[in-house]
């Protein structure tokens, strides 16, 4: 689709038209609209409305199901919203500002978990939900949930009830109640995630290998490009905040990882921090010249091969406002990495403006590296009959 009509969800290329026209294809829909809302600064969703034919009643988890068929996971809305009509401008057109905002909040009177299981996944609901409980007939995405609370629930279904659930699971089961029964029938749990014994050259895991390939094709291109932008008011120590990203990188392996070939197969290849010479570039730029320097960059390249997939760039409006821009590759960074970044960029700063020195963390349990070991391991080889991946 055109560049145009694309928005950025979670780090994610969304076209609301594609995401429509699956929502149009539900039977009984006979109006569409999907949107981007930002109730809640820095919290984009896609919301559905939809209006049903004369006699029909639509049930939104049944929309949402039906689009998880068709399309991936980060297009499908968080919201469905029903409505007699469409409103619309004197000139016909959609009245996007008409549009009401999603009703994000358990039922009141709610029944209760019937059972052990039920009172562990209403537990979990609610976690990750950020709420004080939630009924069995709560629906996960009517409370707010998206594709990257999804993911988070299932992570944390998996130990805490010893069950291998899909992300499709939940959007075909969205409550308690549903998912319950989903259980029952799950299999066993994976094994778990942990450190690994690192082979001299590192595999990729697949999604990392699908990028490599599609970067082989077009040479340092832009597409995949993941920029996460700060506004930074008040005295900033730029010293402390280029340390904190030198830490950051030396925190996660994935942000100081090269990726080369041997014998015509990909590796991936993590630099010591020392060896880490991270592009930090510093501009001051006005106001009306901050989209312009913001857009170009995070539409340069990067060489995978000789240079991390991160980069920084400092603009200054002034001397008590500043904007970080971090771009880095999709190969490295995703929709659902971008907290975990930020937190940890906000720790890391804290400790060098205060103390001078490095933040005392522990260091991580795994790294992306020992995920993909544990892929490999899991999945297998396509070239072998007896494996998952075949």
């Amino acid at each position: 689709g055109r560049a145009d009509d694309q928005v950025k969800i979670r780090g994610f290329r969304v076209e609301p038209a594609e995401v429509q026209s699956a929502v149009g294809a539900y039977p009984g829909v006979v109006q569409s609209a999907v949107v981007v809302r930002e109730d809640r600064p820095g919290d984009k969703r896609l919301v559905a409305y939809v209006v049903a034919g004369p006699g029909v009643r639509i049930d939104a988890s049944a929309v949402r199901a039906h689009v998880a068929h068709r399309l991936p996971e980060y297009m499908v809305p968080s919201a469905v919203v029903i409505l007699d009509a469409l409103p619309l401008t004197p000139t016909g057109k959609l009245d996007r500002r008409a549009l009401p905002a999603p009703d994000f909040g358990p039922r009141e009177g709610g029944r209760p978990p019937r059972n052990a299981k039920e009172e562990l996944l209403c537990g979990l609901f609610a976690e990750v939900l950020g709420l004080e409980s939630v009924g069995i007939d709560d629906d996960f995405f009517d409370l707010g949930g998206h594709s990257l609370l999804v993911t988070r629930l299932i992570s944390r279904i998996r130990p805490v009830l010893g069950v291998e659930m899909g992300i499709r699971d939940l959007f075909q089961a969205p409550t308690v109640a549903r998912l319950g029964a989903l259980v029952e029938q799950a299999h066993g749990a994976r094994p778990p995630l942990r450190p690994a014994v690192r082979p001299e050259r590192l595999p990729l895991s697949f999604a990392q290998r699908r990028l490599w390939f599609l970067g082989q094709m077009e040479e340092q291109t832009a597409a995949y490009n993941v920029p996460v932008t700060m506004r930074l008011r008040g005295a900033l120590d730029t010293a402390a905040l280029r340390s904190a990203v030198t830490d950051v990188t030396a925190r996660h392996e994935v942000l100081r990882t090269v990726f080369q070939e041997w014998a015509g197969e990909p590796y991936q290849r993590i630099l010591a921090p020392a060896e880490v010479d991270l592009p930090w570039l510093e501009a001051a730029c006005t106001e009306e010249e901050l989209p312009g320097a913001l857009a170009l960059a995070a539409n340069q390249g990067f060489d995978l091969s000789a240079r991390p997939p991160l980069r920084a760039h400092l603009f200054s409006l002034g001397q008590q406002d500043h904007v970080l821009s971090l771009v880095m590759h999709h190969i490295a960074s995703d929709g659902w990495s971008l907290d975990p970044l930020v937190r940890d960029l906000a720790t890391a700063y804290a400790a060098r403006s205060s103390t001078g020195g490095a933040p005392d963390w522990q260091p991580l349990p795994v790294q992306y590296a020992d995920y993909t070991l544990w892929q490999q391991d899991l999945l297998g080889s396509a070239d072998d009959p007896q494996s998952l991946l075949s």
